[in-house]
């Protein structure tokens, strides 16, 4: 008993001041959450709605860590044998500043996310910021990591010289290029610029490999594009870096879609011209910017017909189309059966000799 007391004597040791400092550190957390969850509750704040979601588990960790830290600093002064407990405070407090930290970026992400209108039909710009913010969160992220190492290398002495290593540019230059020469590295560069030159963004239309997709997620060094039949193509970055794709919607989300309709010469192109226009007038998916009806070609035994519509997006463009398309073979079915295309065969009339000292 007397050699348990003896190690909770406050004289020698400094265990009861650090369990102060750590209960003391809780009790301050619990305030600060309680007040972040009233005001997340009661106000829509969406900063404190982001701080409520991301950041209430760090503040139980990282404010008692802050009071045991500089209670053991303050005790180390006096008593140096007790180095090893701020030694692993200091450890501590490093892991979850850096813990804190990210979360602190994920906060802003979301904050500013909140703030992107997705809901406009032609959101363009909201997908670009989008982009943006994403993969600057995770470059950002990546270097809160770096340095958090860093100032932990630095805390000990025998590898302090790995952590000014890190630190410094020239460190930090030749690990980049050491590592240049590796895929992966040359995807994470291909990602940096393609967050900033942006060929591709979330929500792209875009066909890659002979497949209709849409850009689904952007990583460090891989894209995901969502086949329309929910398949995934799961890309190195790169790819949109060297090789040629189709980006429908890489300055805005407005297109043009077309509908072919091989007839026969008899078709009055006129009349369907005015129907073109009635179903466009009549379907809410036209942006009402431009349409056309136009004879582009004329086959042996046939001719197509190209009826243009724009739209607000590349969905919208899709189901215009196949409204387009429905309505009007209806219409020509219905209205011109004879401009529906035919083959025609033409007969030619055999004629009958008659030769001499033959029946006829």
């Amino acid at each position: 008993m007397n050699e348990f007391l003896e190690i909770f004597d406050y004289k020698n040791s400094p265990w009861v001041f650090l369990l102060i400092a750590g209960v003391s550190g809780l009790i301050i957390s619990a305030i600060f959450v309680y007040l972040i969850k009233i005001t997340a509750d009661r106000k829509k704040w969406p900063t404190v709605k982001a701080i409520r979601e991301n950041q209430t588990s760090v503040l139980y960790f990282f404010v008692p860590l802050v009071l045991i830290t500089a209670t053991s600093k303050t005790y180390y002064i006096a008593h140096h044998e007790y180095e090893w407990v701020l030694s692993v405070s200091k450890t501590l407090l490093i892991a979850v500043s850096t813990w804190l930290m990210a979360r602190i970026v994920i906060i802003v992400e979301k904050v500013l996310i909140e703030q992107l209108d997705f809901n406009s039909p032609d959101n363009n710009q909201a997908r670009r910021m989008f982009t943006k913010i994403k993969f600057v969160k995770r470059i950002v992220i990546i270097l809160i990591v770096t340095v958090g190492i860093s100032v932990l290398l630095l805390s000990f002495e025998s590898v302090r010289q790995y952590g000014v290593g890190l630190l410094t540019s020239a460190g930090i230059a030749s690990v980049i290029i050491g590592f240049a020469a590796q895929k992966s590295l040359a995807n994470l560069m291909a990602g940096i610029q393609i967050a900033f030159t942006q060929p591709i963004k979330i929500d792209d239309v875009v066909i890659v490999e002979g497949e209709w997709g849409r850009i689904e997620e952007i990583n460090l060094t891989y894209v995901v594009v969502n086949i329309w039949d929910l398949r995934r193509i799961v890309l190195p970055i790169t790819y949109f870096i060297e090789k040629p794709f189709q980006n429908w919607t890489r300055n805005e989300s407005a297109l043009i879609g077309t509908a072919f309709f091989y007839l026969n010469y008899l078709t009055p192109v006129p009349q369907l011209r005015e129907k073109l226009k009635e179903i466009l007038l009549e379907t809410p998916q036209w942006d009402g910017k431009s349409w056309a009806l136009q004879v582009t070609d004329t086959q042996g035994q046939f001719m197509v017909v190209r009826a243009l519509m724009s739209a607000r997006n590349s969905s919208e463009t899709f189901d215009l189309r196949c409204i387009v398309r429905e309505k009007m073979i209806e219409f020509i079915v219905s209205e011109y059966p004879d401009a529906l295309p035919s083959f025609r065969i033409e007969e030619s009339q055999e004629k009958h000799v008659t030769m001499p000292g033959s029946k006829s």
